[in-house]
């Protein structure tokens, strides 16, 4: 295979692996799909509880995805949402008590799926493919900013 059709095999696969992940990620836990996990992963990387804007455009999903998933997970006690004090425009997400002790009971589990992902990776093809997957996110990153100073 030559070097455009392996980054052409590269492109197909992504998406492919999404769809395949999604379905084995949501598998994982009856309780939660795996792009709410995402969502709230999300939420946890922020100092301060992020509005809901910041962690959609953190992740990828749209505000309004982003919301609903929010609401849903609201009811079922995993986070809060409340107006931003000084922007009442904004809503603020925060992560709740029960759904950091609820994921704290996840965490061998999710360990295993991990191991069972990138079983047969030793260090040197687990580095090499970081930093091809790191390349792509900052090359597709610099593709939406130039995109939107087109607009």
């Amino acid at each position: 295979m030559n070097q455009l059709e392996q980054k052409a095999y590269i492109f197909g696969t992504i998406f492919a692996l999404s769809n395949k992940l999604q379905v084995i990620g949501d598998k994982f836990d009856k309780n939660i799909t795996i792009k709410q996990w995402l969502l709230l992963v999300s939420i946890s990387k922020f100092e301060e509880p992020p509005t809901i804007s910041e962690v959609a455009n953190y992740v990828g999903y749209s505000r309004q995805n982003a919301k609903r998933m929010a609401a849903v997970l609201q009811e079922r006690g995993f986070v809060t949402i409340a107006k931003d004090e000084n922007d009442a425009r904004a809503l603020r997400i925060a992560r709740t008590p029960k759904c950091i002790e609820y994921f704290a009971g996840r965490d061998q589990r999710e360990l295993e799926f991990l191991e069972e992902i990138f079983n047969g990776f030793d260090a040197e093809l687990t580095a090499g493919f970081y930093q091809g997957l790191s390349r792509i996110e900052k090359n597709i990153a610099t593709m939406i900013d130039n995109d939107a100073n087109d607009s």
